[in-house]
């Protein structure tokens, strides 16, 4: 039997792949931890993520994205004031 996905699982889905993938590369050292690009992958993912809850609310799931939100965000700022500087 096939089980249908709303849309929110497949951007569920997209988020933990997206959060999954960034974390392969940066062990595969294709990404750097401090990186635009890492921390973006993790913010889109969390943000997907927290957008599947409205499927079916999780408090510690949704206490979780919000803080890899929050912790993107502070990379991406932290990101974009060293390269202002430079």
């Amino acid at each position: 039997m096939m089980m249908a996905l709303a849309w929110y699982d497949w951007v569920g889905l997209l988020g933990t792949a997206m959060i999954l993938g960034s974390f392969v590369l940066l062990q595969a050292e294709k990404l750097a931890g401090n990186g635009l690009a890492y921390q973006l992958l993790n913010l889109f993912g969390a943000v997907g993520i927290l957008l599947s809850l409205l499927g079916g609310f999780n408090v510690s799931v949704f206490l979780l994205q919000l803080a890899w939100c929050a912790v993107s965000i502070y990379g991406i700022a932290r990101s974009l004031r060293s390269k202002a500087a430079a």
